[in-house]
């Protein structure tokens, strides 16, 4: 595996945490596998974040019909989005990870964390270069913000335990798909996130080359656990 030493600036860093709304664990269309340990970890990375003082963004999937949408985007016979409707409850965020102080959060209309623009300025004007990203689901929202992250020129740290989604499978395969094309970044555990956030330096997975991670359905969870 490619493991290579990896140090970050706390000053240089943000943290952002995507879409950790109650709908990931009451509503039985959307249950997120493990979301209590995924929460537990964030709420790790949100301490140490603070004890460093990195910024936190936190980001919402909200969607109201009254407005225009996507094209083919679900909606119930009542009229009401399939899921995060702006007038449902769950769509709020877990109030153990959420924002704490004067912390942004940022309601997005789209999968990706940038697709509103506002979050992309922020950091920018703050000087970020590194953005820790954790949060839900990780083959949908986490992976277009990575993507849209990285092409806006950020290097991303992917948390991936502090990352889920429908299954394991569906979230481990995610993240090596991620992994294989994570130009710039670092694939971390939250033990290693919360290490760098404090000013340490870890061996975290690094991408080499292009696709490495040839996976099969048979050796997908072994890779997994070695990045």
């Amino acid at each position: 595996m490619m493991k290579r030493t990896l140090s970050v600036m706390p000053e240089t860093a943000a943290l952002l945490c995507v879409d950790l709304q109650e709908e990931h664990r009451q509503d039985s269309r959307y249950l997120v596998e493990g979301f209590d340990q995924v929460l537990v970890n964030i709420g790790r990375l949100q301490t140490a974040a603070r004890q460093a003082a990195i910024p936190i963004y936190h980001s919402a999937y909200v969607v109201d019909t009254a407005h225009a949408q996507r094209p083919f985007h679900p909606i119930m016979p009542d009229g009401k989005s399939a899921f995060s409707d702006v007038n449902d409850p769950l769509s709020a965020i877990c109030p153990e990870v959420g924002p704490a102080g004067d912390e942004i959060v940022l309601i997005k209309t789209d999968a990706s964390s940038f697709s509103q623009g506002e979050i992309n300025l922020l950091l920018k004007a703050r000087g970020i270069e590194w953005l820790y990203i954790a949060g839900v689901w990780t083959e949908a929202c986490i992976a277009v913000t990575v993507k849209d992250a990285v092409d806006l020129g950020f290097r991303v740290a992917l948390v991936k335990d502090a990352c889920g989604s429908g299954s394991a499978a569906i979230h481990q395969t995610a993240i090596l798909n991620l992994a294989n094309r994570l130009y710039g970044g670092a694939v971390v555990d939250t033990d290693g996130a919360c290490r760098l956030m404090a000013g340490e330096t870890i061996d975290a997975w690094q991408i080499q080359g292009s696709v490495p991670l040839r996976y099969t359905f048979e050796n997908a969870a072994e890779l997994y656990r070695g990045l």
